[in-house]
């Protein structure tokens, strides 16, 4: 009886933390940009919508669109497994920006009032930790 009450209330507590994430994503902005000499490229999503800059002397976001639901569901799980205190510690597996082998990219989360942000990695290849979340941005941005 005790394991079955335990079930119960891992699953209430579950789904209540989803539900929380879904919210807090909607109250967050996540920001990617690379550049390089040659190429600028800035992706901002906020409350289910991508903006994406290509100017570098553009101080606004750019023009925006709205996200799919299933896009948005699946930035949501992979939002949800990102620890942010960590983000500013992840080490890119690659270092050909240092020769103009790639453009350099980082990652800004701005979550409750607190700005949180990568180091600088290869665009195209993120460290690990956030390589899903990363790639999955990107992927919108393209669409």
């Amino acid at each position: 009886m005790k394991a079955l009450s335990i079930i119960v209330l891992s699953l209430f507590m579950l789904k209540g933390c989803s539900k929380a994430t879904s919210q807090d994503l909607v109250n967050t902005q996540i920001q990617y940009v690379a550049n390089s000499r040659g190429m600028y490229q800035k992706i901002t999503i906020q409350n289910q919508e991508v903006a994406i800059c290509k100017d570098r002397n553009d101080e606004g976001i750019g023009s925006s669109t709205k996200i799919s639901d299933a896009d948005w569901k699946e930035l949501v799980g992979l939002f949800s497994k990102l620890n942010l205190e960590q983000l500013s510690t992840y080490e890119g597996p690659t270092q050909k920006r240092f020769h103009d082998g790639a453009a350099m990219a980082n990652m800004i989360v701005k979550y409750k009032e607190k700005e949180y942000q990568s180091t600088t990695f290869d665009h195209g290849n993120p460290p690990v930790a956030i390589a899903d979340l990363v790639n999955k941005v990107v992927s919108i941005a393209k669409q």
